[in-house]
């Protein structure tokens, strides 16, 4: 229950409080009255700054990094999430470990065997955090390894993927289960989702997709985040189509759009990403509902409005997404044996047949196929008879 909040202007940031002394002071006053038990700055405090604003306010401080890490730690569901949240505590909470923290510079006793004082209770602490975090990155390196697999087995039998992006709370997990009939936890909340989840998708070509699901973006994404989180965002860079949802009905929807693009464009930047990954991004303008349904949404040219609570604009997102997949695909002729009814239906479910002409003693197709089932086809045809593999 919030008691008690205010807009403060900084002239400057102070390095020992971050606000100003009056500011500090009027701040702490409040929160004696109210009897405040926890003060939370929307702001990243240096470990310094947290410690004098907990002595003035005589309350626990929480920063803006500290926030969103104690909401990613109750959300996160899988083992894979709980390793990504506690690696990104960790790394928090070592650079809280300065000098500062006085009651953390008490020696501890060192070993008979051993020469010259102890270790401080701050060195010891720091070489745990440091040996943690090691084993940490090590499973999640794993977790990725298992990851690289899993597309690698997608890949065998190549589908499409779709993935959702978007900022925390636009609706993209309601969006998710109405397009493929899944129960994913949906929710009113920041970061309801923190684990990315599959599932497939029917297009209005006969087409089969997978949708995946992700974390939600927000502004100032800690570095820690970032970090941690790059299994979750690997399944984006590995997307055929990215479908950027927003929530329509946000007033800082402008806002909230620009902070989910500079994240996009931070993954280009450390390799995670491709540059060409606009080409593929098809923005959905979600919660149209609150708006008072589609029509009342304005739009411009590659963007598609829905509501995923009432299902209006989800058979034009279906569409939009096809031929966002078709304009990635090529066109191949092919001539098949009539006997060879193996091979035929594989290209009828891989690929989308445009044109047939059946013969005594031939078939004749011409087909619309992505990229590698088109390999594939064409390296199968130098093989054994039978479908490919």
């Amino acid at each position: 229950m919030v008691v008690h909040s205010a807009i403060l202007p900084l002239r400057s940031r102070r390095p020992a409080t971050l606000l100003g002394e009056g500011q500090a002071a009027a701040q702490g006053e409040a929160m004696a009255a109210e009897h405040v038990a926890v003060a939370i700055v929307d702001a990243q405090l240096s470990p310094v700054q947290q410690r004098n604003l907990e002595k003035a306010w005589n309350c626990k401080v929480i920063d803006r990094t500290g926030l969103i890490l104690d909401i990613f730690g109750e959300r996160a569901a899988t083992r894979e999430g709980a390793l990504q949240v506690e690696l990104a505590h960790l790394e928090y909470q070592r650079s809280r470990l300065v000098r500062s923290w006085t009651h953390l510079e008490r020696q501890r006793g060192g070993f008979g065997f051993l020469g010259g004082p102890g270790e401080t209770q701050i060195e010891a602490d720091r070489r745990l955090i440091g040996d943690r975090i090691v084993r940490l990155k090590r499973e999640l390196e794993q977790v990725r390894r298992t990851r690289g697999l899993h597309r690698t087995a997608r890949r065998r039998v190549p589908f499409p993927v779709v993935a959702l992006v978007g900022y925390t709370n636009a609706g993209k997990s309601t969006l998710f289960n109405a397009m493929t009939g899944a129960e994913v936890t949906a929710r009113d909340q920041l970061f309801a989702t923190l684990d990315p989840t599959m599932r497939g998708l029917r297009l209005p070509s006969g087409r089969r997709a997978i949708l995946s699901d992700t974390v939600g973006f927000i502004s100032e994404l800690p570095t820690e985040l970032v970090a941690a989180f790059r299994a979750t965002l690997e399944e984006v860079s590995e997307a055929d189509v990215i479908l950027h949802v927003r929530d329509a009905a946000h007033p800082d929807s402008t806002s909230q759009r620009a902070d989910v693009v500079a994240v996009l464009d931070g993954m280009v930047a450390d390799g995670t990403l491709d540059e060409a990954w606009p080409d593929r991004t098809l923005e959905v303008l979600n919660k149209a509902d609150l708006l008072g349904g589609v029509d009342h949404v304005p739009l411009r040219p590659g963007v598609v409005a829905v509501s995923a609570i009432t299902g209006e604009g989800l058979p034009a997102l279906r569409e939009a997404i096809d031929a966002r997949i078709a304009a990635g695909m090529q066109v191949a002729d092919y001539v098949v044996l009539p006997g060879d009814g193996a091979r035929l239906a594989w290209l009828y479910e891989h690929g989308e047949v445009i044109e047939r002409a059946d013969d005594d003693d031939a078939i004749h197709v011409k087909v619309r196929l992505l990229p590698a089932d088109r390999a594939r086809f064409d390296r199968a045809r130098f093989e054994q008879p039978g479908s490919p593999r």
